[in-house]
């Protein structure tokens, strides 16, 4: 692996960059909520070659959303199950989107 392509896979939202102790850091948590949401199955972080977490980009956002519910007083499994549903139903909108794209561009007399 050349120099540029650890740049590359850096500026991937999903690639594993993170330890377990730096992504609670960053999230200023501790790692007993990290493994809580983990068990609730929010978030899998990978497992490095030695067995340990690795978090990407994209599942700190997540697990971010998830301290600000529970910051708020919401239990953690709750806080797991919202946000589950909130991505369930931003991909529904998007499917949505994409049809009626799609059924307006095939008949566009219908749609004016």
């Amino acid at each position: 692996m050349t120099a540029e392509d650890t740049y590359t896979r850096l500026d991937d939202d999903d690639y594993p960059a993170y330890t377990m102790g730096r992504a609670a850091e960053m999230l200023g948590t501790t790692q007993g909520f990290l493994r809580a949401i983990g068990e609730a199955r929010l978030i899998t972080p990978l497992r490095s070659a030695s067995g340990h977490r690795r978090y990407s980009r994209y599942q700190l956002r997540i697990a971010a959303r998830a301290r600000e519910l529970v910051d708020h007083g919401t239990p953690v499994e709750a806080a797991c199950r919202i946000i589950i549903l909130e991505d369930q139903l931003e991909e529904a909108q998007r499917i949505n989107a994409a049809y009626r794209h799609a059924a307006e561009s095939a008949n566009p007399a219908a749609a004016a």
